[in-house]
């Protein structure tokens, strides 16, 4: 498979199921928005912090670091072997939920049962919830490997809205029943996922026709199962050694990724209150980044993956793979560039009124305003570092993964106690500030990573990171404007005023992305080429 096949179908997972992700999150976001007034802040900060800490740290450690390494190289390889290092997900899965469930029962803070009812049922169905996510696991990384466009998509968001809609039935017709009605709905979720990768591929291995069609190395569904021969070995271990090598950095990303949850949870610095307006506030804000950011860094490290090989120098590679991998980057760069920056931008003039919008006074009065802007900061860096690290894992060998282990040390270390101190300081803002310095650093190993990757060819992918300084200016002006326009028609005056508010940001907006289509030109030019390449492949599928 050529490189510029290998772009379009990366594109095509990235931007096809993407409006339709859009509109599932859009009717989440809804329910998520009527839930919220019928729950106590105490309550949204033990199921949105305390069990979803519990849960996304079983699921990081027993699947992450096999992920990263059974997605790296050709599809073409004994996938019997790769699925079965994959069902070991489960039984590390069962691990990890059983030592931190007995953690979370025995050494940290139990809430008040008066406050918050069904803590320890709410512990024990959240580590089981990340069990039954992992019997998944073989299914989704088969399917991320052939590059099935619309089916993680669909199956996640089918999801969520069920999770979404249970959740709101329960909250709404049985309160009293606490945590257990958060629990319950995570459980059906997880349910719900794993079996729409189960009946997907059912029904594809039961059709001949479909069968041929996709290309798939296995032939009946029993193939996604262990399969134990004495001709050969378990599993392939070459895939094993990556994966512990991905392990070892999987364990310390997890502390960057979720470090304020444990700082809040094991430290105490931030009561249960408090922990659920920041978690509110933190989901609101990284809503864009998993909608655009998320897709595009699974999709393109796959892309990278499959062209570039981790053992050679960017000269001893095909020159085409490399020139194609190049200006795939830069385009990457600029376009995370420009909507992490139109974010921060507009966001610090449209936080308040956001979060009036969606949770009301309990999310626009306090801290949730200064939380926000902070946030749409934070966010500029994200969308940065989501491309860089996705080229930088896809790229490196497996003694640079080891030694950049050690750099990940160092800053899960720097930011746990930077966590505790700025928080200590300036309350919960601090979290903010502590992620905003440590995705710094990881922007610049990255960067100093592909700016040495490419040293020794004609490729210079870190223009993307350059804007013109017509653009800069409009920048610059949209956010004096905007900032103005808050503090004149924002948000007190009623509803008249906030609609001229949003009117000036619209406009703003408006010239803003004019300016970027008429500057940004190879920018459009990418972006134009890809989506060309996706409606002609879903045409002829």
């Amino acid at each position: 498979m050529g490189s510029q096949e290998v772009l379009g179908q990366a594109a095509r997972l990235a931007s096809s199921g993407l409006l339709l992700q859009v509109l599932f999150r859009l009717i989440t976001f809804v329910l998520n928005a009527f839930i919220l007034r019928f729950l106590s802040k105490e309550i949204v900060g033990i199921v949105n912090v305390r069990l979803t800490l519990l849960y996304s740290t079983t699921i990081f450690l027993a699947r992450e670091a096999f992920r990263r390494a059974c997605l790296s190289g050709s599809a073409q390889r004994n996938w019997s072997q790769t699925l079965n290092l994959l069902w070991l997900t489960v039984p590390l899965g069962v691990f990890w939920s059983l030592f931190l469930g007995w953690i979370w029962l025995q050494l940290l803070e139990v809430p008040d049962p008066n406050v918050v009812a069904n803590y320890g049922t709410g512990v024990v169905l959240f580590g089981v919830s990340a069990v039954v996510e992992l019997l998944g696991e073989p299914f989704w990384v088969l399917a991320q490997s052939y590059m099935f466009v619309k089916l993680k998509v669909i199956a996640e968001s089918m999801a969520v809205i069920l999770r979404s809609v249970l959740t709101a039935f329960l909250v709404l017709w049985l309160p009293h029943w606490g945590l257990f009605i958060f629990s319950l709905a995570q459980l059906f979720y997880t349910a719900v996922l794993v079996l729409c990768y189960v009946t997907y591929f059912t029904k594809v291995l039961r059709s001949p026709e479909l069968t041929k069609q996709q290309t798939l190395p296995v032939s009946r569904i029993t193939d996604l199962l262990p399969n134990i021969t004495r001709s050969r070995t378990f599993v392939n271990w070459e895939e094993a050694k990556l994966t512990w090598s991905f392990f070892k950095q999987s364990f310390l990303k997890q502390i960057l990724t979720e470090g304020e949850r444990y700082v809040m949870t094991f430290l105490n610095v931030l009561n249960f209150g408090d922990q659920g307006v920041y978690d509110i506030v933190n989901n609101l804000g990284s809503l864009v980044a998993r909608l655009i950011f998320q897709p595009i860094e699974e999709s393109f490290y796959i892309f990278f993956a499959k062209v570039l090989e981790r053992e050679k120098d960017s000269t001893l590679q095909k020159q085409e793979d490399i020139a194609v991998a190049a200006a795939v980057l830069e385009s990457l760069l600029k376009l995370a560039l420009l909507v992490g920056l139109t974010i921060t931008v507009f966001g610090f003039a449209y936080s308040q009124l956001a979060l009036d919008i969606y949770g009301g006074a309990m999310l626009s009065s306090g801290s949730g305003p200064v939380l926000m802007r902070s946030y749409c900061l934070y966010v500029l860096l994200l969308a940065i570092n989501g491309v860089t690290e996705c080229f930088t894992f896809a790229a490196m060998s497996k003694e640079e993964v080891d030694r950049y282990n050690f750099t990940m040390l160092a800053l899960s270390s720097s930011f746990l106690v930077l966590s505790y101190l700025l928080t200590s300081w300036c309350g919960s803002v601090g979290f903010i500030l502590a992620n905003c310095f440590n995705m710094g650093i990881r922007i610049t190993q990255s960067l100093c990573f592909i700016h040495h990757y490419f040293q020794g060819s004609a490729h210079r992918p870190l223009a993307g990171l350059y804007l013109s300084p017509v653009l800069l200016g409009v920048f610059a002006l949209s956010g004096g404007i905007t900032g103005i326009s808050e503090a004149f028609l924002c948000c007190e005056q009623g509803w008249p005023t906030r609609l001229g508010h949003i009117i000036v940001g619209a406009i703003c907006l408006g010239v803003t992305l004019g300016t970027v289509f008429l500057t940004e030109t190879k920018l459009i030019h990418f972006l134009r080429t890809q989506l060309g390449r996706t409606r002609l492949t879903d045409k002829m599928i």
